[in-house]
This record gives C-alpha cells, structure tokens and sequence, in this order.
C-alpha cells in the first residue's frame, strides 16, 4: 500500500532553537471511514459532525471508495484513504475494515455510530497518552505556521491534511437515494511534509496550495509508523484559513 501525496507545498523546514512549542489542548482524533453508498453511515456521519464541533477533539471524514459498485459514486471518496483503513487494519492485526468504522488516536476502533463506545475510546487514549507531542497552528499572512515541539518516544512523520469543514452532498443513487447528507472536515488530501525525531520542528505552509482543492481548513498529524501501516498519532491540531 502506497499513500499517494495529493498535493505539493512550498515549505520551510528547520529545528527550532529553543523549547517546546505551547501544548496542544487536542485530547484525540477520530477518524470516520465513511461512505455516501453505506446504508448504516448517515447517523455516524451526523455524530462526526458532533464531535467535530468540540474543541478538545480532531474528528475528520475520511470517504472510502470500496461501496462505489453499489449504484451510487461517492462525490468525496479518495482510494487512499480505503488504502489508509487497511493499513489500520494490518497494523493491529484485526483485518477490521468496514464502515462506518472510527479509528482514535490511530489505535483503536469501533463502529462509527456508537457514540458511547467513542466516548469510551477517547477517554482511555487520551489518559494514556494525551497526543504527547504539541502541535501549534498559526495564520501568518499568507503561511500557516507550524510547530512541533520537543518530547520522547519513537520518531514521527509530520503529515499536512487539507480539510472541507462542511460538504452537503445530495444523494441520488444507491442505498442513501434521495438522502441530503452534510459531512464534516472532509480530508481532501495528504502529504508528508517532514520528519519528526524527538526535537522541535517548524514548517511554514502556503494557504494558496492548501485551499487548491477548495479547502477551507487543514489539519496536522504527527503519526509513528508508516503510510502502509500506520501507527498511534502522537501530535494533532487543526486550523480555519479564516476566522
């Protein structure tokens, strides 16, 4: 498996010479693999929304393309991402690929809907955890600044995801025929834009290149392991190009 870069930043990278940037108030990140062909996605789709809205959390829309032979194309669908949720799988050893599934903190699943199992999930990585590595977003005129700060433990790549905060879709084939879904922070996108060794880190990003595909948004992972096997995220934030 091979996550293909869909998108190409001028970028700025080098170590910061002082200390760790300012903690991240992110506490976990969710994952939905999602499909607009899935029957069962429209309430875990909706939830998504919900946890999006809270600040302590990253919830992100990941549309796989794996349901497109039922009748209907997902309009969002990007096949790295049914390529990122069977690495998921491979990594834990599950084979675990569905949808709607949710993924926390690049560790953990569970059906997409399940609120209560979520909470749970969140509430476990978080205590263990707690995204050790802080990550800093800024607007910086035209950039968006990027820091990451010192912290212990296996290294780290630096990925930048541009986001669609929010995307009606109407739906007109398929099980969800006739169905008007909204999906929120819709990943559009990832690159791997460095390296993450333990020592602090800055990149500056270009909002242009970001919002090529009509993005209004961009998130920051800092994940171990690797595209075809990815592992726990260790750092997160995200950022709005406008207030």
């Amino acid at each position: 498996m091979r996550l293909r870069p869909q998108l190409y930043f001028a970028l700025i990278l080098f170590a910061l010479p002082g200390g760790p940037a300012a903690a991240s108030d992110v506490k976990a990140v969710v994952e939905l693999f999602t499909s607009q062909g899935c029957s069962s996605c429209p309430r875990a789709d909706k939830l998504l929304g919900e946890l999006a809205s809270d600040e302590r959390l990253i919830g992100l829309t990941l549309a796989v393309d794996y349901w497109d032979y039922l009748g209907w194309r997902d309009t969002l669908a990007l096949h790295a991402h049914t390529l990122r949720q069977k690495g998921y799988a491979n990594s834990r050893g599950d084979r675990q690929v569905y949808t709607p599934q949710a993924v926390v903190n690049g560790s953990v699943e569970t059906i997409g809907s399940d609120r209560y199992a979520i909470d749970r999930i969140v509430a476990k990585t978080a205590s263990a955890t707690n995204l050790p590595v802080p990550v800093v977003l800024a607007r910086n005129g035209t950039s968006i600044s990027v820091e990451v700060g010192a912290g212990a433990g296996p290294a780290a790549s630096i990925w930048v995801l541009p986001i669609i905060s929010k995307s009606p879709v109407t739906i007109e084939r398929g099980e969800n025929r006739g169905k008007t879904i909204t999906y929120h922070n819709v990943v559009r996108g990832w690159t791997r834009v460095g390296d993450w060794k333990g020592s602090p880190v800055r990149l500056s990003l270009a909002v242009s290149d970001l919002a090529q595909s009509g993005a209004d948004t961009a998130a920051v992972l800092v994940q171990s392991g690797t595209a075809d096997a990815p592992g726990p995220i260790r750092g997160a934030a995200l950022i709005a190009f406008q207030k």
